[in-house]
């Protein structure tokens, strides 16, 4: 038996509770961990309380589950030890240190399985359990949106709606990867965050608009739900991209007009993680290209003040961990 972080309805962080529940048995062709550490994301915020969204919430709740999550025991981003594994696997053995995501949760416990071919990989020596587990939600995104979506060349001017922000962070450390010139925009209090993180320039949203400032972006890239297409328009160049996190019906119809328009576009997709992915960010960590920020970590036992946490909001990741 083991611990887990219960989610048995949606609803606010007090829904979930701690049981005891079986040890998942791997199958042929999967790996079972030992969890160290697991970041509670904005999407398991949003997947714990039932919110999707007023365009996406039938959908939401068609393919998470309508009156309760299809999945209760949830954390979809998790770092530990490989426990055992199943009969078929030769990528990985029993004790070595690994970390990833896993699409149908299970990592607010003690034990998860993952197929092995899924987005898995070892994890850099240089980087601790809980900044592995803060990584392939934010910088896997990150990554998705600046360099497969709107290709990112070096010399292009990106700037980050969000910097200091779960994804943002991530965009800001992978833009200036990319070789791009970037401009972060957050609150006051990020403004260090953000310049520590890499940012040629940040901007105080609360005393500046970033379309009145006179300047023009390649890229506008909004992890924050801060603006819009339409907002942001003027101040894009030519073949300008936005690129936003949060889909909508107007996003949908705009990325169609302006396919097959001249000028700035709008720009969307859906990322999920793999094993390619997932090697890749491991690489970055290595390297030291990217690097967490954590800003708190809670034991299992305190799940429901972990997720009050994260929903305050914070410039560094929240994370559950297990007792070792």
């Amino acid at each position: 038996m083991m611990h887990a972080a219960v989610t048995p309805a949606y609803g606010p962080p007090s829904i979930l509770e701690v049981h005891r529940v079986p040890v998942p048995v791997p199958a042929p062709h999967e790996v079972l961990v030992r969890v160290r550490a697991s970041t509670i994301t904005a999407g398991d915020l949003r997947l714990r309380s039932g919110d999707f969204g007023p365009s996406m919430h039938l959908v939401g709740r068609a393919l998470m589950g309508f009156s309760r999550p299809r999945h209760p025991v949830q954390g979809t981003m998790f770092s530990g030890v490989v426990a055992s594994v199943g009969d078929e696997v030769d990528g990985f053995a029993a004790g070595d240190a690994v970390f990833g995501s896993s699409q149908s949760g299970g990592a607010w416990a003690e034990y998860l399985v993952v197929p092995a071919d899924g987005a898995l990989a070892r994890r850099p020596e240089n980087v601790s359990h809980a900044e592995a587990a803060a990584t392939p939600y934010g910088a896997g995104t990150a990554w998705a949106f600046l360099n497969d979506l709107a290709q990112v060349q070096p010399g292009e001017r990106v700037l980050i709606l969000g910097g200091a922000g779960g994804v943002g962070r991530f965009a800001v450390q992978i833009a200036r990867h990319l070789g791009a010139h970037v401009t972060a925009v957050g609150s006051r209090a990020s403004l260090d965050t953000m310049r520590t993180l890499g940012a040629h320039a940040v901007v105080d949203y609360g005393e500046d608009d970033f379309t009145a400032l006179g300047e023009t972006w390649d890229v506008v890239f909004d992890t924050a739900d801060a603006s819009s297409f339409r907002h942001s328009r003027p101040v894009l160049t030519e073949q300008g991209r936005y690129l936003t996190l949060y889909a909508s019906l107007g996003v949908l119809l705009q990325m169609l007009r302006t396919r097959w328009s001249r000028g700035p576009r709008a720009l969307f997709t859906v990322c999920q993680g793999t094993r390619a992915r997932t090697e890749l960010l491991a690489g970055l960590l290595a390297s030291g290209a990217i690097r967490p920020v954590v800003a708190a970590r809670f034991p299992i036992e305190q799940v429901v003040d972990a997720h009050r946490r994260a929903e305050q909001g914070s410039q560094g990741a929240i994370l559950v961990q297990p007792a070792v």
